[in-house]
């Protein structure tokens, strides 16, 4: 029974409001990147972009503070998550075994490696639902990562109350 008496929470207040300038700030700066990596996507034809970074954003600018946003996780988790994906596809398949595998695999590696980027736990499902080749982990994964990471950076500490980032390794 103590199991299901779990379920009601642990009676912690909701979190403060955030004040609109800040929720602006971070509308804008996730606007922002985007807008860059969208733009260098279709001017050099090369793939910059993909659906994890959209939650990459959330963290870059709406809580930059935060272990992950750090660029060391950032990029790293996106990175070896992506290779994690890359591998087992191409080893074991697209099937749904080896997809579960490649998921919680790169989760235990950001893990091990204090490395961990949520958004990048997408990149294993990603990889498989795309059926991509290697070349994916340099463009999108690396180079858009690293490029989200230079916007925060000069984004970031546009603000006159942030500092980015915490650290770097």
């Amino acid at each position: 029974m103590n199991y299901f008496k779990k379920f009601k929470g642990q009676g912690e207040a909701l979190t403060s409001k955030s004040p609109i300038s800040e929720i602006f700030f971070a509308w804008f700066g996730g606007c922002i990147s985007i807008f860059i990596i969208g733009y260098l996507t279709k001017s050099y034809d090369n793939l910059l972009i993909m659906g994890s970074f959209g939650a990459t954003c959330v963290l870059l600018f709406g809580f930059p503070k935060s272990p992950f946003s750090q660029p060391r996780n950032v990029i790293f988790g996106h990175f070896l998550s992506t290779f994690i994906g890359l591998g087992f596809l191409h080893i074991f398949g697209n099937e749904y075994w080896s997809m579960a595998l490649a998921l919680s695999t790169a989760i235990a590696v950001m893990i091990a490696t204090r490395t961990v980027h949520p958004p990048a736990g997408s990149n294993p499902l990603i990889v498989f639902l795309l059926g991509v080749n290697w070349d994916y982990l340099i463009f999108p994964s690396l180079m858009g990562s690293v490029i989200l990471v230079l916007v925060a950076l000069l984004y970031n500490n546009l603000h006159k109350n942030r500092a980015y980032p915490q650290y770097w390794f």
